[in-house]
């Protein structure tokens, strides 16, 4: 299943013909051993592993793509349908395989395999059917990339972020959550679209959960450098606070509504998931609100858990937590946040 037959052997019997459709290089050296391949492995090849693939692919962001689902028919389809684009797309290996041998070597692993989240179901709710699953997945990966960093995207994200780091042995800093990246992007569109401006001009973050729980960080929001709130106060402009947790409820229903109209949701997190890996695998050092382990900032001391902080990413994973200035009120609704997680967690026996 890994890879089409190749043109090489089309020859008589087989007959390898890359080696007769070019004339060596005389007095060559080897590669140099400092160049290395980047591989990124995609664990589930449904909506959102496949989307996440595409864009990765896209992007140019990996040498390499292997994917891993448990139906072996589905998975060879989608790896052909992707081989098939070869002509339009960045030269990528993709292989396919049930068999996690086929992730050997990666430097990322995305973990996107999960029970689809059902149209009106909290995301909590997927917990117990998703823990399950991660038994038989996350030991492997860590079997076969004892040095990869493990990106998890399935939810609830956060409690799995947690039962991953557990299941794996790694350090913190190796497993991240996709958390509230994505919520993040849809907060800076809903703001650049009340305000007429590009997404890409806004700073604005939401932390926490990703979910009901998720805590919207007004005021540190900016457009183009300028800050909103005090902005606002300055200019003697009114603002109803009403109309700020109406953005907020807005972003926390964002995904239910796609859910509920195309049955799943796709494109944004595969765009999401590529703009981590990209930070991660190529050093950007960017910063991004994601899932990491919390204990020990802003005053999150009563357990190891799991939510979305402004991290920093890079080569090594999570390089470290941003110090942003927090209000009492937003730092108040983060422990609780970590505090609704928690509770969960309790029931896991991990």
């Amino acid at each position: 299943m890994q890879k089409s037959a190749s043109a090489s052997s089309l020859g008589p019997g087989g007959l390898d013909l890359s080696d007769m459709f070019f004339k060596p290089i005389q007095n060559t050296s080897p590669p140099s051993p400092t160049k290395r391949q980047t591989k990124i492995s995609v664990i589930g090849a449904g909506n959102v592993g496949m989307a996440i693939a595409q864009t990765i692919l896209t992007q140019d962001l990996a040498d390499e793509i292997a994917l891993v689902d448990a139906q072996p028919e589905k998975l060879r389809g989608e790896m052909l349908d992707l081989q098939h684009a070869a002509a339009f797309l960045p030269r990528t290996k993709i292989i396919a395989s049930t068999d996690y041998l086929v992730t050997v070597g990666s430097d990322l692993c995305i973990v996107t395999a999960g029970a689809r989240q059902i149209a009106g179901e909290s995301r909590l709710n997927l917990l117990q059917r998703n823990v399950a699953l991660f038994r038989g997945i996350i030991p492997p990966l860590a079997k076969y990339s004892p040095g990869t960093i493990l990106m998890i995207v399935s939810n609830p994200v956060d409690v799995l972020t947690y039962v991953a780091w557990k299941l794996s042995g790694f350090p913190s800093n190796r497993v991240v959550g996709s958390g509230t990246n994505l919520d993040s992007s849809r907060f800076r569109f809903l703001i650049a679209d009340h305000l007429d401006v590009n997404a890409q001009d806004v700073q604005a973050s939401i932390i926490g959960e990703h979910g009901d729980s998720s805590v919207a960080l007004w005021s540190s929001i900016s457009v183009g450098g300028v800050p909103v709130l005090s902005f606002l106060e300055k200019q003697q402009i009114p603002y109803e606070k009403e109309t700020l947790e109406g953005i907020h409820k807005a972003v926390v229903d964002s995904a239910y509504e796609v859910i509920s109209l195309k049955g799943y949701t796709s494109w944004a997190i595969g765009y999401s998931a590529a703009n981590l890996a990209r930070s991660i695998l190529r050093d950007q050092r960017k910063i991004h609100p994601v899932s990491v382990l919390a204990k020990g900032f802003y005053g999150i001391d009563d357990g190891d858990v799991f939510l979305s902080l402004p991290a920093q990413l890079g080569r090594g994973g999570v390089l470290g937590v941003t110090n942003v200035h927090l209000t009492d009120e937003e730092a108040q609704r983060l422990r609780k946040s970590a505090q609704t997680i928690l509770k969960v967690q309790s029931q896991l026996g991990l």
